[in-house]
């Protein structure tokens, strides 16, 4: 195998999939990454990894003299086509068990691994529908930010996908706090879908991250996999066959005190305030009229307050929280301004996108709001 292409595609495309690859392979070959040239007029140069529960795939073009392919490890083909020389062509061939790469001046040769050891890769299943990827990109960071990350409980550690006709809802938990996003997309079939499935968050926000400067991700379910395809990549997951929380249970219906707020001015209070918390301690609110009074600390540990003008509506209210859990849901809003949404000190509070008029962001309705975040109130003492 002897190809020519493009140093920074190339960079790229192996720098992408050696993400995915496990730090601590249970088989020397799953740390490596495949390199395969097509026998093509037009050649290409596919690169691949895969772990048994993730796959990704990056396909490149390339000047080749030969087709074939090669298994090189993963980490060590990533530091160098990093450090190649930008703007010059690579040159990489294959002789007997070794692989040199050429990159202006600088020369490297790398032990081969044994390619009939690597396991096939898995089929991309029939497309499902697309969805607009920076949107999905947005959805993915707004939910995965609630997800949990202890094993001992794997299924706060996935996220829930949930199609329904024309509509796709995504939500993750780790039992504190709910990040909840709807969105539009375009099913394949006339036929209405109506599924749902788990994937594991970490591995969908990565692979959403790097789709989502493409037009559209194409959707594939079928086979206990998940397949996500944009731009020349392409990625599959295997679905996590576990029972998800039941959500909807806990989103409140009603409110009896609504704060209206400029994210930044209540995200700056929260992160001065919150300087005097320690483990155990919480964040207190307390809604008056057109006032929101941030306080944190004691006596012995110290003390922080901070006072917020804002538009209040509804019952005077004392609660409190985790500030990271609030601070976690402000950062993901992609609005100027939000709506904290309570009933009571002990039931669950609601942070909403609105705009600068107090209303749903542009292009949702009232009824169905793009993005909910949940957050479970701490315990007041007394």
């Amino acid at each position: 195998m002897k190809f020519r292409v493009a140093r920074e595609d190339l960079a790229d495309a192996v720098s992408w999939v050696a993400k995915s690859l496990p730090a601590r392979p249970p088989m020397p070959v799953l740390g490596g990454v495949l390199l395969e040239v097509s026998d093509e007029t037009t050649p290409v140069l596919t690169v691949a990894g895969f772990d048994y529960e993730v796959s990704t795939r990056a396909t490149v073009s390339v000047d080749a003299d030969t087709a074939g392919r090669v298994l090189v490890s993963g980490r060590l083909l990533n530091e160098i086509t990093r450090s190649l020389p930008a703007g010059k062509p690579v040159d990489l061939s294959v002789e007997g068990n070794k692989v040199t790469i050429k990159g202006g001046a600088a020369r490297f040769t790398l032990p081969t691994m044994p390619v009939d050891d690597y396991p096939a890769l898995p089929q991309m299943p029939e497309a499902s529908g697309s969805v607009d990827a920076a949107t999905f990109a947005e959805a993915v960071a707004q939910t995965v930010v609630a997800a949990g990350r202890d094993d001992a409980l794997p299924m706060t550690t996935g996220v829930r996908i949930e199609i329904e006709g024309e509509t796709l809802t995504l939500a993750a938990t780790d039992r504190f706090r709910l990040g909840l996003r709807t969105l539009s997309w375009t099913p394949t079939s006339a036929t209405p879908l109506s599924t749902s499935v788990l994937v594991p968050a970490r591995t969908l926000s990565d692979a959403a991250k790097s789709l989502g400067s493409s037009k559209d991700v194409t959707f594939a379910l079928g086979d206990g996999l998940l397949g996500l395809e944009a731009g020349g990549r392409r990625t599959t997951v295997r679905l996590m066959d576990l029972e998800f929380v039941k959500y909807r249970s806990l989103l409140p219906t009603e409110s009896t005190t609504t704060v209206d707020v400029a994210v930044s001015e209540l995200s700056d209070a929260i992160k001065r305030v919150s300087l005097v918390t320690d483990r155990g301690h919480h964040l207190r609110l307390q809604v008056g009229d057109g006032a929101l009074t941030l306080t944190a600390g004691g006596d012995d540990e110290g003390r922080a307050e901070e006072d917020l003008q804002v538009e209040a509506d509804g019952a005077e209210l004392l609660i409190a929280f985790n500030p990271t859990y609030l601070l976690d849901g402000l950062g993901v809003l992609r609005t100027a301004k939000v709506r904290l949404a309570f009933t009571t000190p002990s039931r669950p509070a609601l942070l909403l996108p609105i705009d600068e008029d107090g209303e749903a962001p542009a292009g949702t309705a009232s009824e169905d709001i793009a993005y909910r975040y949940l957050v479970m109130p701490a315990r007041l003492p007394g």
